[in-house]
Order: structure tokens, then C-alpha cells, then sequence
């Protein structure tokens, strides 16, 4: 099946049969491995990275599956279709996927609503984004937008700023284009903590094609602007582990296994610059506990789970947590 039918098609079985008897298929229970991260408590550190229910569709399905969090988006101001299709491909022999979806979503006041019917009480962060149409020298109007949309129902808020299907949204990794951002965002998350009573972390999901110096220096922003987490990484254009297989040369960005590496590295050397003094949340391929293990041990406070997700199911959730 093409892999974005597969995947719409699961949304759907999720989304449907998530309070029927049939969830018994991926309900799970998992082991308490409670850890604390920006002020929040996690029932354990392996939760969904953002991306497969950009919808916020099937909440309570995957939180019957154990997820310590559940991260929904990215989502826009407003509802656009992404990329003309096929855009979702998978590489089996790497378990690998490359994805040009382009922030395709029902837009945030249609997230909105499905959060507010899902049952789930648990930790959620919402990941926003810009649309596609929106000039670059107003993109900080469409985070801030999300932002004030989604704050009242979000645990934590993550900023995607390194997605690479989206024209000109990696800039904002950078000098004044990234100070600007986080300045705003700050400002509106101050002003949003007093007219709600409560504070919403901010998280900022980084690319894993980074310079040491171009981490060096997007650590120090997120020092000077006090950013709650980070969340590393987002999905490669590099192609030079998959060369010459199926696929490889479609544009877009590539996740999985062969993620592993170069998305740890940047967690490292991160961890380093952040002087412990912001958590990151670790993301590519994260596929096994040892995977896990390695993330957390390369100075990630979370882990999230994505492409392995795709090829291991849930029991790919319990198999970390109740081992670490």
C-alpha cells in the first residue's frame, strides 16, 4: 500500500475504534517511570513525536499504548494541503522514511476542537508552525497566533522552526531571524501565563544538519531567552545513508534508524553548550531501548518515537519503558 494511504488509514482505524473493543488490539500497560521535566511530571520519558497526528485525531488511542506524552502538529493559522502527493516514502531496507508532507493539517482551531474532545488527561504538547503562504518577515505572527490558540489546552508548546518542507522555515535557526522569534514568543508567553494562571513551556525543535558552531550559537539564544526545551531532531536531508536504494533521491526528509547518529551527536554536543541548564527531548531513530538508552545517556531528559513507531508498533513503547 502507498505509505500514505497506510498511514491515513491507520488514523482512521485509531480515531474510530479507540473506545470500541477493538483497541484491545494496541491497548497496553506499561510500567511508572515517572521523571520531571520543565516543571512537568511524566508518567514515563517515552512519548509520540509530532508529525503522525498533526490533527490531534487519535489522542486517546495512542495514549491506551502507554505514552509517557503525546505530541500533536505541527499545525498552522490556517488549514492547507501540503504538497502535492506522493509525498510519504518509505525505504523498508533501512527502516527509514522520507517525508515532503508540508505542514498538511485542518488548521489549529480544527486541533483545537479535537483536543477538546479527547479523554486524555495526560501530558500534550502541540507543535506549531507557519504556513506555507505566509512571507517569512511575518512568520512571527503565525506562531503567535498558534500559540495564543492552543495555550490553554497545551502542557507544553513546541516551536517548529527546522522542518524542511517548508520553504524558508529553517532561516529562523539563525542570528537575528532566531532572536526575533523567541523574543515574541516569550513576550507572548508572559502575557499568556498571566491572563490563564498557569505557565506553558516552551520547547524549539532543531535540525539535525547543524554545525558545532551553529549549535554553539543557537544555544546561547535559547540561554538568553530562558527556552524551557529543546527537541533534537527534526528530520535530515542528508541522503548518505540510504544511497542508492529505492527512494533515496526523493526530496524531503529523512527519518529513522539511520537518523541515529547524527541526530545523537547534536544532542551531545548541545547538552554541552546548554551546561544542563535547559532539558533536550531526543528524537531520531529511536527504535530500541538501547536507542533510548543511548539518547538519555548522550544528556536527553525524553525520548520520542516516530519512524520506529512505524515499523515496531507499540510494542516498541513498552519494550523501552519497562526496561529503563
Amino acid at each position: 500500500m502507498d505509505a500514505e494511504q497506510a498511514h491515513d488509514y491507520s488514523l482512521r482505524m485509531l480515531r474510530n475504534y479507540a473506545h470500541t473493543p477493538v483497541a484491545a488490539m494496541w491497548r497496553q500497560k506499561v510500567k511508572a517511570n515517572p521523571v520531571e521535566v520543565m516543571g512537568i511530571q511524566f508518567p514515563n520519558p517515552v512519548g509520540l513525536a509530532a508529525g503522525l497526528d498533526k490533527n490531534a485525531e487519535c489522542i486517546d488511542a495512542f495514549a491506551q499504548m502507554g505514552f509517557g506524552f503525546i505530541e500533536v502538529g505541527t499545525v498552522t493559522p490556517r488549514p492547507q494541503p501540503g504538497n502535492p502527493k506522493p509525498r510519504l516514502f518509505r525505504i523498508a531496507e533501512k527502516e527509514a522514511i522520507i517525508n515532503r508532507m508540508g505542514f498538511n493539517n485542518q488548521g489549529v482551531d480544527y486541533l483545537v476542537e479535537q483536543v477538546k474532545q479527547a479523554n486524555y488527561q495526560g501530558v500534550l504538547g502541540i507543535n506549531i508552525g507557519k504556513n506555507k503562504d505566509t512571507p517569512e518577515e511575518q512568520a512571527v505572527n503565525d506562531y503567535v497566533t498558534c500559540m495564543r490558540k492552543v495555550y490553554a489546552h497545551a502542557s507544553y508548546i513546541t516551536v517548529n522552526i527546522s522542518s524542511p518542507n517548508t520553504p524558508g522555515l529553517r532561516s529562523f535557526q539563525h542570528g537575528e531571524a532566531l532572536d526575533k522569534l523567541l523574543s515574541s514568543l516569550k513576550k507572548e508567553q508572559a502575557a499568556l501565563t498571566t491572563k490563564h494562571g498557569r505557565y506553558v513551556p516552551i520547547a524549539v525543535k532543531i535540525a539535525p544538519d547543524l554545525s558545532n558552531e551553529e549549535l554553539r550559537l543557537m544555544a546561547t539564544s535559547f540561554l538568553k531567552h530562558e527556552i524551557d526545551a529543546v527537541i533534537a531532531t527534526n528530520t535530515t536531508l542528508s541522503r548518505d545513508a540510504v544511497k542508492g536504494l529505492p527512494h533515496a533521491e526523493e526530496a524531503g526528509g529523512l527519518s529513522g534508524a539511520v537518523l541515529f547518529d547524527a541526530s545523537t551527536r547534536v544532542v551531545r554536543d548541545l547538552a554541552g553548550y546548554l551546561e544542563n541548564k535547559i532539558p533536550i527531548i531526543a528524537a531520531g531513530g529511536v527504535d530500541s531501548y538501547a536507542a533510548a538508552r543511548a539518547k538519555l545517556a548522550a544528556g536527553a531528559s525524553l525520548v520520542q518515537v516516530y519512524t520506529g513507531f512505524i515499523y515496531h508498533g507499540p510494542k516498541l513503547i513498552s519494550d523501552i519503558v519497562n526496561r529503563l
